[in-house]
């Protein structure tokens, strides 16, 4: 497995795409059922190719991840060829995570004590390998508004 098992929860939101999966295997609900109860090593292998199968998807897709700490924003662009990084860091004991810290962020983002950093990271050899260990570290797939403020603000 590639990637990590989808939870019970995301199965169950994607069940028709999952029917779908067994369809083109040519597995019947009725062969699917047998197969839980009597090959469980199998059906659990075509669940954990369903589930690299959606991640690789999603993965294709995502164009930006944003990972929150209590005095960080990770920011980031996923390019074709590397991702592009912003880091907003505070220098004082601020923890943005919280409603009221993201608020003092919104309202001093030109205090003394707000940082902003800019990177260019390669990816390794399988970049939704690299898109997928952030998001197990805590990074979100986003649509980007927060990466093109910031890139905005200071650029």
């Amino acid at each position: 497995m590639k990637y990590s098992r989808l939870t019970k929860e995301q199965f169950e939101e994607l069940h028709q795409e999952f029917i779908n999966f067994l369809a083109t295997q040519s597995i019947t609900a009725d062969e699917w059922t047998n197969l839980k109860a009597n090959k469980p090593d199998l059906a659990e292998m075509e669940l954990d190719v369903f589930s690299d199968l959606i991640w690789e998807g999603a993965l294709n897709k995502a164009e930006y991840l944003e990972h929150f700490a209590p005095q960080h924003m990770y920011l980031f662009h996923l390019k074709e060829d590397k991702m592009h990084a912003i880091v907003v860091n505070l220098k004082n004991d601020v923890d943005i995570t919280t409603q009221e810290g993201y608020d003092w962020l919104r309202e001093n983002l030109m205090d003394d004590n707000v940082e902003f950093l800019q990177a260019d990271k390669a990816y390794s050899d399988d970049k939704n390998v690299d898109k997928f260990k952030m998001i197990e570290q805590g990074a979100s797939i986003t649509k980007g508004e927060l990466y093109k403020y910031f890139y905005k603000l200071i650029n």
